[in-house]
């Protein structure tokens, strides 16, 4: 296997800020610092694992039709050929239908180095047809990151820089 990424922490200023910007003032600043300290870097479960499992560093509780923005606390470092999938984990997808609400997560090579630290978001929601409620604890897996080369057409010419995440290249 090639090695081609690394996943790091945001500081804890950032975190303080992003996490303060999701939950106002229901989070404090104590608080904030005891879940990044908490944060657990994301880790493949088996040698024969494509996903690296991302962990959910707070508490999250969705109701049917409920979504939620999660900060994860991580940012990923990889080579320029490489973007970063971000999936639900397939249990969590077939018990409660839980997705990503923007429906495809692409995490590129260049978000790395945005002003925000290249923090990594992942908005859920959960879409239960049944009823289900969704609780995860702080430290559950609740997503995968899956590393994928890319190639790009003979005649690109992009030259654009990126700064931010959702949006951000128009």
């Amino acid at each position: 296997m090639e090695r081609i990424a690394k996943f790091q922490k945001v500081s804890l200023d950032r975190w303080k800020r992003d996490i303060q910007d999701i939950f106002g003032g229901s989070i404090s600043g104590e608080e904030a610092e005891k879940l990044w300290e908490q944060i657990r870097l994301p880790k493949r479960a088996t040698a024969g694992s494509a996903g690296y499992d991302i962990c959910t560093p707070v508490d999250i509780c969705l109701k049917p039709g409920e979504s939620m923005k999660i900060p994860t606390g991580i940012r990923a470092g990889m080579r320029q050929d490489y973007c970063l999938f971000i999936v639900p984990r397939s249990g969590l997808g077939s018990r409660y239908r839980f997705q990503l609400n923007n429906t495809t997560g692409v995490i590129d090579s260049d978000y790395f180095f945005s002003d925000n630290e290249g923090h990594i978001f992942v908005p859920m929601i959960n879409d239960s047809r049944e009823g289900k409620v969704l609780e995860l604890k702080a430290g559950s897996a609740f997503v995968q990151g899956i590393f994928c080369p890319f190639g790009i057409t003979e005649d690109d010419d992009a030259e654009g820089t990126r700064n931010g995440g959702f949006g951000s290249t128009g």
